[in-house]
């Protein structure tokens, strides 16, 4: 099958001079995002050669830990959600919400 659209997604990493990250900003112009900026993101491809993930982790050195903390949440729940929209799988998907209920709590980041 012939691709019929192309889109871009991109990132751009200011670094400082010990190389550590200061600045993320991100670009997706089919979404109408256009150097928006960033403290913190988490980017996973799967590699079906190898089968297997590979990572970039990066967060900006003016993240404040409380942010992190949400942010990390925030991201298992949403992968919680994408698990069970590409697996139909309910009830790993209800193991999945347990957890991340459990890591707010432990976190203290609902009431």
């Amino acid at each position: 099958m012939a691709i019929a659209h192309e889109s871009t997604i991109e990132l751009t990493v200011g670094l400082d001079e010990n190389r550590v990250p200061e600045t993320l900003n991100w670009s997706a112009k089919d979404g109408g995002v256009d150097g928006e900026e960033a403290k913190a993101m988490l980017l996973s491809v799967w590699d079906p050669n190898q089968k297997e993930t590979l990572s970039i982790d990066l967060w900006t050195k003016d993240m404040p830990v409380d942010e992190m903390k949400l942010f990390f949440h925030q991201t298992l729940v949403s992968m919680t959600q994408t698990f069970v929209r590409a697996t139909q799988d309910e009830k790993m998907g209800a193991t999945m919400k347990d957890f991340t209920d459990y890591f707010a709590e432990k976190l203290e980041l609902k009431a």
